[in-house]
């Protein structure tokens, strides 16, 4: 076997340039041996052999095997050939390049690639761009906890608007404390042990300018860099099931005002800390594991939290609401009060299980229950939301009928809206059209981008057809970097150009099928509670078999 041998350049595996071209790792060995031009390994070894990825870009453009993408994947998979596994390193030194410190040790081969996209969408936008595919990709890894979008948004709703100083003391890359902390906020603070992914939180800060911002490193609960700070506000996600939290050297911890946690509730050893942290009248929000509402040994700690009135809310919030894991969360809300008179009376409990992870966050009605802090108070004070709201039972024939005709009904008109098309002039066809990008409608004024969607704001482009082009596969793969990390970037796409006729023709086409999935989701939910529903009235013995179709089939 030959030695690895050093590379300098950006390189990819046979299998990075399988993703880069759409096709099998098997396609590609069989290009290497029936291609002579196919490019030459630059290192690596015999079994995995290193290709530059600039002379593989240039074969496959000249062989139109390949699949072009957005500027922006480029750069990711340029930053990742040239880094490695080591992207917050990569991020790291993008960023240090973007504030133009002279310590930035970015390689001169990517810094034009930078530059332009920087122009292009302002610096703060490129790195945070860049940031969420980071978060995508980490978190696809498990290999590091950092707050998904689905969990900043919902600590966004439920901080509401904030004002006064914020401080997060696990803040990883800072996405908490940037989510929740807007205009008014005075100042963040943040506390976090790994010094890489603080560093990137600082590069964000810096990047964004506006409230003052101060992150510091180090262990919160061993080595507390803010002692004495009162926030109005305090995030967190802390390491969940943490046992090895320093129980043994911080036993007699002022921080301990509700009881000393044993060493199995590491989780309710950040609650207080956070608590501790919290101005009178102020507020702390932490994402906790469920068993901490119930497990036995963290009883007298919730105890005390339910006499002492802190407990405003606890949050049951969808699965699926984690980047490196598919656990469901507790969202606990504690209120320091100023005077005894502030002291809740109960505590708000909200149940979302039932909800979907990326759908609204305000409860309904029944998924509400305000408990009374003497019924908390009982043998286990289980503070699990799903003990105190409970949906009214349902009429279940009347209902499950009700349901079942509404869903004939739907099916019927679900397949009408499906639109009829006919054979095309042929696959590829329209590569016979000039492209153009949609960055460069976006420059050029003739579509405007908010949240994400495209709007035209000109007559010669209809929006139904920018919006369903956007959505092609091309355009999805320009978008998708070689491992498999996707993010939505509307810059980067390409539409062909046509007579506005001809647009409108498909955006006819492309909004009708946008209708037909918006009504085809709103009966797949109906058929999910139609199905729940019959399992619980089978089982519960409100519902019985339809003992007429025995023998019928």
């Amino acid at each position: 076997m030959e030695d690895e041998e050093p590379v300098s350049t950006p390189v990819v595996t046979a299998a990075q340039i399988a993703r880069l071209a759409g096709v099998t790792r098997a396609a590609v060995a069989n290009w290497r041996r029936r291609h002579d031009n196919f490019p030459a390994p630059v290192g690596g070894t015999a079994a995995g052999p290193l290709f530059a990825l600039e002379e593989i870009e240039i074969w496959l453009a000249d062989q139109r095997k390949g699949r072009g993408v957005s500027p922006e994947v480029a750069l990711w998979q340029a930053l990742r050939a040239s880094y490695g596994d080591d992207m917050t390193t990569a991020l790291a030194d993008v960023g240090g390049h973007l504030l133009r410190e002279e310590s930035a040790t970015l390689p001169d081969s990517l810094r034009g690639a930078v530059d332009q996209l920087a122009a292009e969408r302002t610096a703060r936008q490129l790195f945070e761009d860049l940031i969420s595919r980071y978060i995508t990709s980490v978190g696809r890894s498990g290999a590091q906890a950092l707050s998904s979008p689905r969990l900043i948004r919902a600590f966004a709703h439920f901080a509401g608007p904030v004002t006064g100083l914020v401080h997060d003391p696990a803040c990883g890359i800072g996405s908490l404390l940037f989510a929740v902390a807007g205009a008014e906020a005075s100042s963040r603070t943040g506390q976090e042990i790994s010094t890489g992914l603080l560093h990137l939180a600082q590069l964000r800060a810096r990047l964004a300018g506006g409230n003052e911002a101060r992150l510091e490193a180090g262990d919160s609960l061993r080595e507390d860099r803010y002692s004495g700070l009162r926030a109005q506000l305090v995030v967190c996600e802390p390491p969940l099931g943490q046992t090895d939290w320093g129980r043994e050297e911080l036993l007699i911890d002022p921080r301990w005002e509700l009881g000393a946690p044993p060493r199995a509730e590491g989780d309710l050893a950040w609650l207080q800390h956070c608590y501790s942290h919290t101005a009178p009248g102020g507020r702390t929000l932490i994402a906790l594991a469920p068993s901490a509402a119930y497990r036995r040994s963290g009883r007298r700690i919730r105890t005390e939290l339910v006499r002492r009135g802190a407990l405003a809310s606890i949050v049951a919030l969808p699965a699926g609401m984690a980047t490196s894991h598919n656990q469901p969360l507790l969202l606990w809300e504690l209120r320091r009060p100023s005077s005894a008179e502030e002291a809740a009376p109960s505590v708000r409990m909200i149940d979302l299980t039932a909800n979907d992870p990326d759908g609204p966050l305000e409860p309904t009605a029944g998924q509400v229950a305000h408990v009374p802090l003497i019924d908390l108070l009982r043998e286990e004070v289980d503070l699990s939301p799903s003990a105190y709201v409970t949906a009214a039972r349902p009429e279940y024939p009347a209902e499950y009928l009700a349901l079942r005709a509404e869903l004939e009904q739907q099916l019927r008109e679900l397949a009408e809206l499906l639109p009829s098309l006919p054979p095309g002039p042929g696959v590829g066809s329209l590569d016979d059209f000039a492209a153009v990008e949609v960055g460069d409608l976006v420059q050029a004024g003739l579509v405007s981008t908010e949240e994400n969607e495209a709007v035209s704001t000109s007559d010669q482009l209809d929006t139904d057809y920018l919006r369903g082009f956007l959505r092609s596969a091309s355009n999805t793969r320009r978008n998708t970097s070689t491992t498999g990390t996707h993010r939505v970037d509307l810059r980067g796409a390409q539409l062909p150009q046509m007579e506005i006729e001809q647009q409108r023709c498909y955006g006819t086409a492309f909004r009708d099928l946008g209708e037909f999935e918006r009504r085809l989701k709103e009966v797949a939910k109906m058929g999910d509670r139609a199905a729940r529903l019959a399992y619980d009235g089978l089982t519960n013995g409100a519902l019985a078999p339809d003992i007429s179709r025995e023998g019928t089939e």
